[in-house]
């Protein structure tokens, strides 16, 4: 008896749809994929929101990589903040005692996970020396705010920073094709994909999955298709499809794990069409380490040009005065949750 999920991928395959313009992406299918085996990374504004996926939910996202990017709660609402004091410091540096009473006032009301939760996470941070855009003292308060939590940095926390990179996603060039629309390491620029001799992906995922005799294959051999990303339709400013790639063996589920990869700002389908989803350089290595990834996509708007994710309230606080977008109230980390729900549950097996 055939399972959704297997009759899902065989019309994809049969419609040809995967990554066309010209049709309407198949829904997000039930895999039953392993939960225990979650990593959420990002980049930049990805980079906030996959933290604040991490804090919010720690129970399921037991494995945290940020890219680029600076403290848990930084912005508290106010995009005048998170430009000056989450980006640019002129505003002074971020005080993680307030965001500390931040977290705690969320852990009182129930919108953040358990303490004991987030203290068994695995994190990977990676930031450019030279990011003039999200300065590197930022993601040393990230580091910082970490240390607090976990209990076992030194076992647990893995911080890398890059002489000379500046502000994006660092990628080895000799382990993608020669057609991968690169930047330089040093003066970035969209698609915010750094030529820094740096593999980044393969780097934190050997971290975060403590397999560091894994090697990736040459190529992906999985296939890379656009999903709808209606599951997610409670949220404002998220794109109609994202991108999941699947590995071979991992269209049903089986023993593969999830990673959810969260693009930047200016970095996603509506900017840089796959750009980030095809050469990021995590599809080889989610082969080796038998995992589907998730990239789903955020919109741009009048009042977030750029499609950046919802890392400073700019999706609620047109309507509520305190925007809870860094906690479980978020509507954006509901959404996104929805979607990883989705692909951890198990196929329905239906009649022939």
């Amino acid at each position: 008896m055939p399972s959704k999920s297997a009759l899902w991928l065989a019309a994809l395959a049969l419609s040809g749809a995967a990554l066309a313009d010209d049709t309407t992406p198949p829904p997000l299918p039930a895999l039953g994929l392993d939960g225990e085996r979650l990593a959420v990374l990002g980049v930049s504004s990805g980079g906030y929101m996959a933290t604040q996926l991490a804090v919010a939910y720690p129970e399921r996202y037991g494995r945290l990589g940020v890219f680029a990017a600076g403290p848990w709660g930084c912005a508290q609402g106010s995009l005048g903040r998170a430009l000056g004091q989450c980006m640019l410091t002129h505003r002074g540096i971020p005080d993680l005692d307030e965001l500390a009473n931040r977290h705690a006032t969320y852990r009182v009301e129930g919108r953040v996970g358990d303490p004991a939760d987030l203290a068994r996470q695995r994190v990977f941070l990676w930031h450019g020396e030279a990011d003039g855009t999200v300065l590197p003292v930022l993601g040393e308060r990230l580091a910082e705010q970490y240390r607090g939590w976990l209990a076992d940095a030194d076992g647990q926390l893995r911080r890398v920073v890059q002489p000379g990179a500046g502000h994006g996603w660092p990628v080895s060039a000799d382990r993608l094709p020669s057609s991968a629309p690169l930047v330089n390491c040093a003066a970035g620029g969209s698609p915010h994909l750094l030529d820094c001799g740096y593999d980044g992906a393969g780097e934190a995922l050997a971290w975060l999955y403590g397999e560091t005799e894994v090697s990736a294959p040459d190529a992906a051999a999985g296939e890379l298709i656009s999903v709808s990303q209606e599951v997610a339709s409670g949220a404002r400013q998220l794109d109609e499809q994202g991108y999941l790639y699947l590995p071979p063996g991992c269209e049903a589920g089986g023993a593969c794990g999830l990673v959810v990869a969260l693009h930047g700002c200016a970095m996603g389908r509506e900017q840089v069409d796959d750009a980030f989803a095809r050469y990021a350089g995590l599809n080889a290595w989610a082969d080796a380490h038998r995992l589907a990834v998730l990239y789903p996509q955020a919109d741009s708007s009048m009042g977030n040009p750029q499609g950046c994710w919802d890392w400073w309230g700019h999706d609620e606080n047109s309507w509520r005065p305190d925007p809870a977008h860094d906690s479980r109230d978020g509507r954006q980390l509901r959404a996104l949750d929805a979607m990883v729900e989705r692909l951890l549950s198990p196929p329905e097996e239906i009649a022939p």
